[in-house]
């Protein structure tokens, strides 16, 4: 009897063993892996050493471009609230020599464009993917497809213009000729034809407009002799006497060689508020 008893026992345990959920460890949350953050700067941030051109040399003119409607896009672009020309203070105090230079010739500079913020290149290339919006062909690119703006270099992504020491100039007589304003629908002339067709631009002649994607205006083509070669040298010659570098694609691009922020690119906007 008391074996059967004891032999009901352990059956009695051995079943509820049985019957007992397993212990198993909690299963372990899985954790995301750590992601380096990339800075993103905010439109809001001053531009260190920066100034503006006009402040420091006032002789010097400003027709700041993207600020208005008469550009590639067609379009007032973002980040140009104000029509000026920043630059670092390295830039602007050489283009003032430059200035001096070529006001001992009888010309003064002017300026096209300067620093030019992230967002504004950003913009560009959107643009660039839009194959619909093509209303400024017929002045700016009459004779390259749109879709090959950037393979051939007349955009960049991003843009040495946005580190500040880069600016789109041109040089014009002394004192300056009146510019007719541009008005939104305003028939367009290639800017590629002759000085007296094209937009009535205050610049010397320079053999193309400015902003003009074609191979004419590549510094040294051929194609651009007398007169217009001889602006082109120039200018050539004023801007590297001062220590800048002319991009050979476009006769208006020049960057300072020893520039103060080779590796940065800055997103604050083209205003007043944005130097200091």
């Amino acid at each position: 009897m008391r074996n059967r008893i004891a032999a009901v026992l352990a059956l009695a345990v051995l079943l509820g063993g049985c019957s007992r959920p397993e212990h198993r460890p909690a299963p372990a949350v899985p954790q995301p892996t750590p992601v380096s953050p990339t800075p993103t700067p905010s439109p809001a941030e001053r531009l260190p050493g920066f100034v503006v051109l006009t402040d420091l040399d006032p002789r010097i003119h400003a027709d700041i471009r993207y600020a208005t409607a008469h550009n590639f896009v067609g379009r007032p672009i973002t980040g140009y609230p104000e029509p000026l020309c920043l630059l670092t203070r390295q830039a602007a105090e050489a283009l003032r020599r430059v200035q001096d230079a070529a006001l001992a010739g009888g010309h003064s500079l002017k300026v096209y464009d300067c620093y030019r913020p992230q967002p504004a290149v950003d913009e560009f290339v959107a643009w660039s993917k839009r194959p619909g919006e093509q209303q400024t062909k017929a002045e700016f690119y009459p004779d390259v497809a749109k879709d090959r703006l950037f393979a051939e270099g007349y955009i960049g992504a991003p843009t040495a213009h946005s580190r500040g020491s880069t600016m789109d100039l041109t040089l014009v007589d002394e004192p300056a000729a009146s510019q007719p304003p541009y008005r939104v629908g305003q028939p367009l002339v290639a800017c590629t034809a002759p000085r007296g067709q094209r937009f009535a631009d205050n610049s010397i002649d320079m053999g193309t407009g400015f902003d003009c994607f074609d191979a004419r205006a590549h510094t040294a083509d051929p194609r651009i002799t007398g007169t217009a070669r001889d602006n082109r040298r120039l200018l050539q010659r004023l801007m590297t006497d001062a220590g800048f570098v002319n991009y050979d694609r476009e006769w208006w691009h020049y960057s300072l060689r020893d520039e103060p922020y080779p590796d940065t690119f800055f997103a604050a906007p083209v205003a007043r508020s944005s130097v200091g």
